[in-house]
């Protein structure tokens, strides 16, 4: 089958899988590998050590520098700019250039920048020029200058009921999330001397306590949390100010507000978790079934994946 030239394009790659096509003013060199059904645009440029997978979309205007790994259905957008070096000299080149990753499925807008040696998480967005000089998480959606968390794509809102929100539960009620997290809302009471919002441990919470932490003073660009446990609940409630969290059960995510000190978030293991978009007076405390053990935390998406298909969820 092989692949498309354009007469104006140049390709000096042996390695270019079948579908792929390569337009008009194009440049790969010698030693740069690339997948089947590729759309590579015009005026791009591939470097030698790049690796591209499968059906990737380069638009124009782009650059593919040595040190690059872009992975399978990458979107990348016009002019969007990578670099590989983090001291760049003149006719002075590093040691080795360090390893840019696209994975699966992310999609990066037109006119962002890249630094070197960053990750770009699986089905990550990256919005129109930002300036991306950190990691970004898988599914995450990044914008700005320098590239901070917006939130995440194929999230819900709350529930599967599209019409759920938290003012709808009622006290003692519970409503369930993905990955068997819940969402309780715990009793309130009112009266002349101000509010009081209560939890029975045995009664409201799915289990008893071991430990508690308390999250305060993160600036709201900041996130907490992308991880999962293997055996520790936690439940989580915000006494002030709110934060969201998203959880994940490796199909499905739910993004949830938690802004009052009556509504509490029960996640349990091998749930991934993360906190974000903190009030500036945010207070967020954590019950924990368990005493801290590192082990216990799952740390990489990737992992979290593997260990959910181990155990057959």
């Amino acid at each position: 089958m092989g692949y498309f030239l354009h007469p104006q394009g140049i390709c000096e790659s042996e390695r270019v899988g079948d579908g792929t096509r390569i337009w008009a003013f194009a440049h790969v060199l010698p030693g740069a590998q690339i997948g089947r059904d590729c759309n590579i645009c015009d005026h791009t440029f591939i470097e030698n050590d790049v690796i591209v997978g499968d059906r990737v979309t380069i638009k124009s205007g782009v650059q593919l520098w040595d040190g690059l790994r872009v992975e399978d259905e990458v979107f990348i957008g016009p002019n969007a700019t990578f670099t590989n070096d983090p001291h760049p000299r003149s006719q002075v080149q590093p040691p080795a250039y360090p390893i840019t990753l696209v994975r699966a499925g992310a999609s990066i807008g037109a006119n962002a920048t890249i630094l070197p040696g960053v990750t770009i998480g699986l089905r990550a967005m990256v919005g129109a020029g930002a300036v991306v000089t950190h990691s970004v998480p898988p599914f995450a959606i990044v914008v700005g200058n320098p590239a901070r968390i917006l939130g995440y794509v194929e999230t819900g809102r709350g529930a599967a009921d599209p019409s759920f929100t938290t003012e709808t539960l009622e006290p003692g009620q519970r409503r369930a999330l993905v990955g068997g997290a819940c969402l309780h809302q715990l009793r309130r009471v009112y009266d002349l001397r101000g509010s009081l919002a209560v939890g029975e441990f045995e009664q409201d919470l799915p289990f008893v306590p071991r430990r508690y932490f308390v999250v305060f003073d993160v600036p709201s660009t900041e996130v907490r949390g992308e991880h999962a446990h293997r055996e520790c609940h936690q439940f989580l409630v915000c006494l002030r100010g709110s934060c969201a969290v998203m959880i994940d059960d490796g199909r499905h995510r739910e993004e949830i507000v938690l802004d009052r000190p009556d509504l509490g978030l029960h996640v349990p293991p091998m749930v991934w978790s993360v906190q974000y978009k903190y009030s500036a007076d945010a207070l967020l405390l954590v019950f924990a079934s368990h005493p801290y053990h590192a082990d216990d935390y799952i740390r990489d998406y990737e992992g979290f994946l593997e260990s959910r298909r181990r155990a057959g969820a």
